[in-house]
């Protein structure tokens, strides 16, 4: 195989952007991965210790190297993607630059094993601080092994800069995942501190984005599809009612490549105008392509932002795409004056072909043919009473019967009998209601009537607190008045009481009758297992924590099961950030998120006595004047101060 890398002309290397900046470990995940993915790999495993401090390695079953383009892969401006400034609007690979390996080695220990398919010896190469150690051929598998050891180790300053391991692995899962939604023809793997955090087998897109969110994403999952001259869009967006507050999961893809643009974001968000609720974002995952000359990805060093030639346009499809498939999925309502919903097919027979009824006929029926032996059977009351007339009168031997007969008809002295019935149950009803006595009953008032202003006075004199607004608390003392914030007056509460029970003594639970199972990706169960102790000691009982989801049995007493979910998305999402600077340890960030998710919000109705437990409460805290992020929970108003109010 002949030799493809090469350097750059200097007139085409001071047209590509500033070298890469290496700023963390997930800068050097980034470019590997990536060059991985460039070399055809079907297969690329990730291999972190300590948030990538110590060692990032990444192998891949790609084409390889050969000797000549191992070592010349470090040299600076030297790449096989691009030949001529033309490439650069053209381009359809991820790294191009030629000096992000240079910038590496210059920082780092390298490690690079290499071999070309058919070759029978690789090379292994060692690079220390830019210097060259040791290259040697070797009995390799056919590919690459990138070993990066010791990040910054001749930078302490920089290395000092790092944030926490949690932090730092953060950043190198968020590239990771971009990678891997980006290209689900390939197998991915990565591994940290010897355990295995993703998995993510060869799959179609829809899969993919399972794979790496968990298992609850897929009901949640609308599909896009629109193709025009302009632009192809595929992929998929959430449904408003799983819309979170945090922004973590909405990706957009141009040509394989994952990009930041506040532009196409805005469409997304006009798309679900009225269907979000305050505060909350809705997921997507939006694969565009288009022709490679009509994008500029080169305005960004780490090409995360491009430039496109009709954005109006680009916005326009866009949003009319995801408002389409929300109104095909039934998930937005749809405006059709003409349209009756009583005519709509039912979902269970929508595919369902119609049948057609059976029908039988009795020829012989003839509803005019009379039945004679019913009609003989006929009852007729008059049959054994009949009289025989002549010329139009009754004989005279018969007149005496048809006397008795009229006057004592079967029908007429039922009548009578009932009538005689109905009138001994009132006669008796009568007797029994005289024998009552209605001095014993006691008759309890519906309708009290109270004055508006009588003793209105006197209830507020009485009492000795308020509340304000559904926001504050007022309470009356000696020198004049306190009012209370109630949220933050809560969240000091409830984070003393969380800190307490971690470090002295363990509150206590209360048992679910089922257990209750819920989702999370890989990274988030992998947050939840490194905070269970915390947890547990707060009231959480865990029956299990798996690789996809965790079981509980036990919630604190303060935790509602429907509010579990709620809680344990805002710790994962304050465990996920930098720590503030007010936070001094895990179990301080954890007391600190239960309280905010937990706590009284505003418009919150507390009754007289939930106001009173409150004050005394948060003046029995040892610190009752801020809140857990340094915010005043009270202020303080003397009668003095407000005397000078009324004075003229």
């Amino acid at each position: 195989m002949s030799n493809i890398i090469r350097l750059l002309p200097d007139h085409v290397a001071n047209q590509i952007a500033a070298g890469e900046v290496v700023q963390r470990p997930a800068s050097v995940v980034k470019e590997l991965i990536e060059n991985a993915v460039d070399a055809g790999a079907t297969e690329i495993k990730l291999i972190v210790k300590e948030a990538g401090k110590t060692l990032i390695q990444v192998i891949d079953n790609g084409k390889g190297m050969s000797d000549i383009d191992s070592r010349m892969a470090f040299e600076r401006h030297a790449t096989s993607k691009i030949t001529m400034a033309e490439d650069l609007f053209a381009l359809r690979t991820k790294g191009f630059r030629g000096e992000a390996l240079a910038s590496i080695a210059a920082i780092a220990h390298v490690e690079l094993k290499t071999c070309e398919a058919g070759a029978d010896l690789g090379t292994h190469l060692i690079i220390e601080g830019s210097k060259l150690v040791s290259q040697e051929e070797a009995v390799l598998i056919k590919g690459t092994s990138f070993s990066i050891k010791n990040l910054f180790f001749n930078i302490p300053a920089r290395r000092n800069f790092l944030k926490s391991d949690t932090v730092e692995f953060r950043h190198v899962v968020d590239e990771f995942e971009r990678v891997a939604l980006a290209h689900p023809n390939v197998h991915f793997i990565l591994l940290h501190n010897g355990s295995e955090m993703f998995n993510l087998p060869e799959s179609n897109l829809r899969q993919r984005i399972v794979n790496v969110f968990g298992p609850k994403t897929n009901e949640k999952l609308v599909p896009i599809k629109e193709t025009t001259e302009i632009v192809s869009i595929e992929g998929f967006v959430g449904k408003p009612e799983f819309a979170k507050k945090s922004r973590g999961e909405q990706f957009f893809f141009v040509n394989d490549r994952f990009i930041k643009s506040a532009y196409l974001h805005h469409a997304v968000l006009n798309a679900f105008e009225g269907l979000l609720k305050e505060g909350t974002h809705p997921s997507y995952f939006l694969y565009l392509t288009l022709p490679a000359d009509a994008i500029d990805i080169n305005i960004h060093p780490t090409k995360t932002e491009v430039k496109f030639d009709d954005e109006q346009a680009l916005y326009a499809i866009l949003r009319a795409a995801i408002k389409h498939s929300l109104g095909q999925f039934n998930v937005a309502p749809v405006l059709d004056f003409q349209r009756d919903s009583t005519m709509d097919t039912p979902y269970e027979f929508l595919d369902k072909k119609a049948e057609t009824p059976t029908i039988e006929v009795d020829m012989n029926y003839n509803p005019f043919k009379e039945d004679s032996v019913s009609m003989k059977q006929a009852y007729n009351p008059f049959e054994h009473n009949q009289t025989s007339y002549v010329s139009g009168s009754r004989s005279s031997s018969n007149s005496s019967k048809g006397d008795s007969f009229l006057s004592k008809s079967p029908f007429e002295s039922s009548r009578r009998e009932q009538i005689e019935s109905t009138n001994n149950m009132y006669e008796d009803l009568r007797s029994s209601a005289n024998e009552l006595d209605f001095s014993k009953i006691e008759i309890e008032e519906d309708v009290k009537e109270i004055s508006l202003f009588d003793g209105a006075l006197d209830d507020i004199s009485t009492s000795k607190s308020f509340q304000l607004q559904r926001k504050y608390i007022v309470s009356p003392i000696k020198t004049g008045m306190v009012v209370i914030d109630q949220g933050r007056a809560h969240q000091r509460i409830l984070y003393e009481k969380f800190l307490e029970n971690i470090t002295i003594k363990q509150a206590a639970s209360q048992q679910l009758l089922f257990p209750l199972t819920l989702y999370y990706s890989a990274y988030e169960i992998q947050l939840l297992r490194d905070s269970e102790s915390a947890l547990k000691l707060t009231g959480f009982v865990f029956d299990s924590i798996d690789k996809e989801q965790l079981v509980i049995s036990g919630l604190p007493v303060h935790v509602a099961e429907s509010e579990a979910s709620i809680v344990l998305d805002e710790l994962i999402q304050e465990l996920q950030g930098s720590p503030s600077e007010t936070s001094f340890s895990m179990n301080d960030r954890i007391a600190k998120s239960l309280a905010h998710s937990l706590s009284v919000k505003t418009g919150t109705v507390l009754s007289e006595e939930e106001q009173e437990n409150m004050v005394n409460a948060l003046f029995a805290c040892k610190d009752p004047s801020i809140s857990p992020f340094l915010k005043p929970t009270f202020i303080t108003m003397k009668v003095d101060d407000i005397e000078k109010r009324f004075t003229l």
